[in-house]
């Protein structure tokens, strides 16, 4: 199939083969895809929590509005932001690029020092913001990695993100859930799988200047 092919044969998974799982291959697929997104400055603040256990999956269907796809999928895919981005989290990128592309500090640090003060003055709540504005970016990309890979997948916002980060520990880590990414392969009686994708034509939603 072609990509765009690939894009017609996605769509939101409803419900999902519980007999099947990604293979470690597909998996590492996602991880890298997820690690490879392009983010604003090239900073990376995202984590991606990856969830296999169904013990774990099955007390999050309730803080997910009984939406069975989080634990009958193959993995549920948690995207998640930092709860604070300071110097350190710039300290770090700098350190980073230094030691991978041996670029000398008279280089980076007029870049660095603007985006340190680019951070400190964002207020929290525009923090908060701009990180989930980058979470949406990575699940986009997630998507169309599955799409390419054959992978079935539903993104979701509806659940209750305390709750959530409650039972996977991941408040004590100073990380946020914003966006869940269930994956796995699409259940044979999904009725949904089978329905025309609805978009408007191309005249309406493209303007050529």
């Amino acid at each position: 199939m072609s990509i765009i092919e690939k894009l017609k044969w996605r769509y939101a998974t409803k419900k999902f083969d519980t007999t099947k799982s990604l293979s470690e291959e597909k998996l590492n697929t996602l991880k890298e895809a997820f690690n490879l997104t392009a983010l604003s400055y090239g900073l990376q603040t995202l984590k991606l929590i990856v969830v296999e256990d169904k013990i774990i999956r099955e007390r999050l269907v309730d803080v997910s509005y009984g939406q069975r796809q989080v634990v009958d999928a193959s993995h549920l895919l948690v995207l998640c932001i930092q709860e604070e981005i300071d110097d350190n989290d710039i300290e770090a990128h700098f350190d980073t690029i230094k030691a991978i592309r041996n670029t000398p500090d008279s280089v980076l640090y007029p870049f660095k020092s603007q985006l340190k003060s680019t951070i400190n003055q964002m207020p929290s709540i525009k923090k908060i913001d701009w990180a989930t504005k980058q979470a949406y970016i990575a699940l986009g990309n997630l998507m169309t990695v599955c799409a390419v890979e054959e992978i079935d997948s539903c993104p979701m916002e509806g659940f209750i993100s305390n709750d959530l980060d409650e039972i996977l520990g991941i408040d004590a880590l100073g990380l946020k859930s914003v966006l869940l990414l269930p994956v796995g392969y699409r259940a044979n009686d999904d009725m949904f799988a089978d329905f025309k994708k609805v978009r408007k034509d191309l005249s309406e939603t493209i303007i050529e200047l």
